[in-house]
């Protein structure tokens, strides 16, 4: 087997609380002070080994060495995820399954939640331009839920708009939450589960009517490897995983609205939009500011890497935020810089916001084309469909709030066309 170098190892019984204490932050702090990227830890009672930067992706992305099943710890299956999802298959059954969500991907499908985006943007200004105080954030998951449901051929009554996106929202705002944040998220999946499972039914059962290319078709008609639908439950779980992420690009949204006003000078040059520039704002906000903080695998068998001896089981969490902000991938990484994105070199495994890797073998979010598209085209709206003006507020966001969001959720008053 040759020799191999121990892993640096932090002291102690458990450190779930200092990852609580530290956020975002905890991995990063730790790579800083081994002065490595990879070192052991005990977290909810459970050795982990943390990894980070760009080779770390690409061994936690070989799925020879690495699976998933088993992996999501039940406080955020019960939560963010659900049972039964994509994210927790492996091999056939994950290529089987994401090549379903692949196919709704497609540059006709991707028009078509342009278009859709356009016109609910439309709608929000008119509905702002009465109002005295708009809180950009709550105002862009409830567009985002709008936009998803329409996308997805899933029915939306108005008068349940709003229950749908706080649920929609609490199940991605319970991701690191502990106490009310946690059951508010339990509590609202389990709310929209019943909500899908329902419309599911009155699909198979011809009651209503899907149109072939949405997800709702697509999913409830999905048949596994063995030729049978899925459960009722888990078409259900597969569905909000269209919606939740959809929903989820408001937080991306409302910071790209932060970086416009803190940075005013590349507001003319996003609306511009020479040589791709909203392209690269994007991918900015996406890479600086805070989203998922890591990502977990379990080891298929016993191996080696770097020197680093790996067992069978072992539990490995792949650094995101620590990645993203890497000086050995990012020029000045803690500076706002759209345009270091004119260099950069496409690979799958040092700029992962949402995860990194392969898009069609892989465990790549299948949603970040989407999540990019749509956060421009918010953009262009932010910049040149309307004006605002932006009172005094805080819009500090916490390293340890996990998912952040600024603190004031971004205030806007007096909106008007442009």
């Amino acid at each position: 087997m040759g020799s191999t170098t121990a892993i640096p190892k932090e002291e102690g019984l458990d450190h779930t609380i200092e990852l609580l204490k530290e956020g975002y932050e905890y991995i990063p702090n730790r790579m800083r002070q081994y002065d490595t990227e990879i070192f052991e830890t005990r977290l909810l009672g459970k050795k982990a080994i943390c990894i980070s930067g760009e080779e770390a992706a690409e061994l936690f992305y070989d799925t020879e060495l690495f699976k998933r099943k088993g992996v999501v710890p039940g406080r955020i299956e019960k939560s963010l995820f659900g049972e039964g999802g994509v994210q927790g298959l492996d091999d056939a059954a994950h290529r089987h399954r994401k090549a379903m969500f692949m196919s709704l991907m497609e540059p006709q499908r991707l028009h078509v939640l342009d278009e859709i985006t356009k016109e609910q943007w439309e709608i929000a200004i008119d509905k702002w331009k009465a109002m005295d105080t708009v809180a950009l954030f709550h105002e862009a998951e409830e567009i985002m839920c709008r936009v998803a449901c329409r996308w997805a051929g899933v029915p939306l009554w108005a008068k349940d708009l709003e229950l749908r996106t706080k649920d929609l929202g609490a199940m991605i705002d319970a991701f690191g939450a502990i106490g009310p944040r946690h059951w508010q998220g339990r509590r609202a999946r389990t709310r929209s589960e019943k909500w899908i499972a329902y419309i599911v039914r009155q699909v198979r059962t011809g009651n209503l009517t899907a149109d072939e290319d949405t997800a709702l078709y697509q999913i409830a008609w999905h048949e596994d490897l063995n030729g049978n639908l899925l459960d009722i439950k888990t078409a259900a779980v597969e569905i909000l995983n269209i919606l939740r992420p959809i929903v989820a690009i408001g937080r991306f949204v409302t910071f790209g609205a932060v970086a416009l006003y803190e940075n005013p000078e590349k507001q003319d040059k996003l609306i511009a939009d020479k040589e791709d520039y909203s392209q690269k704002f994007v991918q900015e906000v996406r890479r600086y500011y805070p989203f998922g903080p890591f990502l977990g695998a379990l080891a298929r068998k016993d191996f080696n890497w770097s020197g680093y001896h790996f067992k069978k089981g072992d539990m490995v969490l792949l650094d995101l935020y620590g990645t993203n902000h890497s000086p050995k991938i990012w020029e000045y990484p803690d500076v706002f810089w759209p345009d270091r994105f004119s260099e950069w070199d496409g690979s799958p495994f040092n700029f992962i916001p949402q995860g990194g890797g392969d898009f069609e073998m892989g465990h790549r979010c299948a949603g970040e084309w989407i999540t990019v598209q749509v956060m421009r085209t918010s953009l262009k709206y932010l910049t040149g469909k309307i004006d605002y003006d932006v009172p005094a507020q805080d819009l500090s966001y916490s390293m340890l709030r996990m998912p952040t969001i600024p603190k004031s959720r971004f205030l806007i008053e007096n909106v008007r066309r442009a």
